[in-house]
């Protein structure tokens, strides 16, 4: 066993650790601490994958900002965890289904003639001046353009829906109408009231 299969090795446990104690640990806190380590380890991997830019993305992303996110959010929010564990029990035996049919799926196609190592061979050392973040922008934008296109389209849908569903209207709150604003006249801003003189 060389030294990058050993790294692999390390790193493909300390991931599947953390991955059981995200769903497993008590605290929420805690389980996005155990996510960030998940994919802090699975920029590891692909680090030695040699996919640089998509091990920094991985980390920047989703570990700089959304956990960064979710985690103010988790430690902002009164979670009442007693009455998240209410009836947790009862959904095991649908949870443990859904685990083994996923075990088997994984199975099936990574021990398939399709994944193995004579189909998968190592690919050859890369030359030299080779750029893995210019090789993948020109894939995406060549080759898989309308499907780039396609997810930036569902994203920008996602985004919306998003704020369309955190749109709400509250009671003693005042807003402002920019038409109203833009379309009001000096009359109506500035009233001149006569009033007589009075004298002490």
């Amino acid at each position: 066993m060389d030294f990058k299969t050993f790294v692999f090795y390390i790193l493909a446990a300390i991931m599947v650790f953390a991955a059981l104690r995200v769903i497993t640990a008590r605290n929420p806190v805690q389980a996005a601490l155990f996510l960030v380590l998940a994919f802090f380890t699975a920029g590891g991997i692909w680090l030695l994958l040699a996919a640089e830019f998509l091990a920094i993305v991985l980390v920047m992303v989703y570990v700089g900002a959304v956990m960064v996110l979710f985690l103010f959010v988790v430690m902002m929010l009164d979670i009442n965890l007693d009455r998240l564990r209410q009836g947790f029990w009862s959904y095991l035996p649908v949870g443990a289904l859904i685990g083994v049919l996923l075990v088997v799926e994984m199975a099936l196609v990574l021990g398939g003639r399709y994944f193995g190592l004579e189909a998968m061979p190592e690919p050859p050392a890369a030359q030299a001046g080779y750029s893995n973040t210019r090789e993948l922008g020109r894939l995406l934008y060549t080759d898989y353009v309308y499907p780039f296109e396609l997810a930036s389209l569902l994203l920008l849908v996602a985004m919306i829906v998003a704020v369309t569903l955190t749109l709400r209207k509250r009671k003693g709150v005042r807003y402002l109408n920019p038409s109203e604003q833009i379309s009001i006249k000096r009359g109506d801003r500035v009233e001149l009231i006569s009033m007589p003189a009075e004298k002490e």
